[in-house]
C-alpha cells in the first residue's frame, strides 16, 4: 500500500510539473518558426510554418497533443538540431550521464562510509580533527574548481589523461571509463563530505546506544559494533541527504560537463538553453523532474526498509 501511495504522488506530481512546464514556455517570447527560419524568413514562411507546426492552436489542445507524443516515446524535434529527434538526442546522451552519475555515486560511497567509521573510532582525536576540517574543505569547494584543478594535476602536469579528448563509450568503452574517473572524483568529493558529515554524526550519536553496549558485552569489538549494529541505524537519517544527492547527480551535472567537455545531458541542456531551444529544453526539465521524484520516491520506500518501525504505529500495530 505504501509504494502505491508514493507511485500516485510521483505521477501525479509530475503530470503538474509537465503542466506548469508547458505553460511557462508557451508565453516565454520567441517563436520557435522564427527560430527555424531564421530572420531572414518572409512573414508568410513563418504563418505557414506555424500553422504546420500547430502553434496557432489554443495551449490546452497543444499541450495534450505534445503529452499524448511524450507518452508515446515522440516528444518532437529539436529547434537547435535541425532534422533529428528528442528522443534520439536524449537516447545518445543518456547512457555518458548515467555512467558518469553512477561512478560519482560509487566513488562517494567509497569515500563517506569507511572515513566516517575510521573518524568515529578516533573520536576526538588528531585524526577526528583532520577529518572534520577536509569535510568543511570539501564541502565549501565547487565541483567545477575541483574539476579545473584535476585537469591542471592530472591532465597538464600529469598528463594521466588529455583534457577535452573525450572517449565515445561505442569506440572505447575502457578508455570511456578512464576519461570520466575524473569528471565523476570531482563531482563525488564534495557530494561525499556532505555525506561524512551527516553520517558522522549519526554514527556518534548511535555509537552511545543501549545495543551497541549490548554488543560490545557479548564480545563484538569496537570495530565490529559500529560496523554491524550501529552503522545500519545511522544510515536511517543520512538516506534523506543521499536521496538528495543521487538525484543532483542524475539530473545532469551540468557545470562538470562542461568543463571536461562530456556530451552528456547536462551539457545537451546548457545548449538548448543558449539557443532557446524551447521543445528540448522541456523534454530536459521533464527528465530532471522524473530522476529527482523517483530518487526520492526510492529513499522513502529505502528507510521503511532499513528501519521497520517507520511502517507501524505508535502501539506497534501496522
Amino acid at each position: 500500500m505504501m509504494v502505491l501511495k508514493r507511485i500516485g504522488t510521483a505521477i501525479i506530481t509530475l503530470f503538474l510539473v509537465s503542466v506548469f512546464s508547458f505553460l511557462a514556455f508557451s508565453v516565454i517570447r520567441g517563436d520557435p518558426a522564427s527560430l527555424i527560419l531564421g530572420t531572414t524568413a518572409a512573414p508568410e514562411q513563418v504563418t505557414a510554418l506555424r500553422e504546420e507546426m500547430g502553434l496557432n492552436r489554443n495551449i490546452p489542445a497543444r499541450y495534450f497533443e505534445w503529452l499524448g507524443n511524450f507518452l508515446a516515446g515522440n516528444p518532437g524535434d529539436s529547434l537547435r538540431f535541425r532534422g533529428e529527434s528528442i528522443s534520439a538526442l536524449i537516447t545518445e546522451r543518456l547512457p555518458v550521464s548515467c555512467t558518469l552519475a553512477l561512478l560519482s555515486l560509487v566513488f562517494m560511497v567509497l569515500i563517506a562510509v569507511p572515513v566516517s567509521l575510521f573518524s568515529v573510532r578516533r573520536e576526538n582525536g588528531l585524526a577526528d580533527r583532520a577529518v572534520t576540517v577536509c569535510t568543511a574543505v570539501g564541502i565549501s569547494i565547487p565541483n567545477f574548481f575541483l574539476g579545473v584543478l584535476f585537469i591542471w594535476i592530472f591532465g597538464i602536469s600529469l598528463r594521466l589523461f588529455t583534457a577535452g579528448m573525450y572517449v565515445d563509450y561505442r569506440t572505447h568503452f575502457a578508455g570511456f571509463i578512464g576519461y570520466l574517473v575524473f569528471p565523476a572524483l570531482a563531482i563525488a568529493i564534495p557530494n561525499a563530505a556532505i555525506l561524512i558529515k551527516f553520517l558522522r554524526s549519526s554514527l556518534f550519536k548511535e555509537q552511545r546506544s543501549d545495543y551497541v553496549r549490548t554488543a560490545r558485552s557479548k564480545g563484538a569489538s569496537a570495530p565490529q559494533a559500529l560496523r554491524r549494529h550501529a552503522l545500519r541505524n545511522a544510515l536511517i537519517p543520512s538516506t534523506t541527504v543521499m536521496g538528495m544527492i543521487i538525484a543532483e547527480i542524475f539530473s545532469g551535472s551540468i557545470v562538470i560537463e562542461q568543463v571536461f567537455a562530456i556530451p552528456g545531458i547536462g551539457r545537451l541542456l546548457i545548449t538548448a538553453i543558449t539557443s532557446r531551444d524551447y521543445p528540448l529544453i522541456q523534454t530536459l526539465v521533464m527528465y530532471i523532474a522524473f530522476i529527482v521524484i523517483i530518487a526520492n520516491t526510492l529513499v522513502d520506500i529505502a528507510i521503511q526498509i532499513i528501519d521497520p518501525r517507520i511502517r507501524l504505529g505508535k502501539d506497534g500495530q501496522r
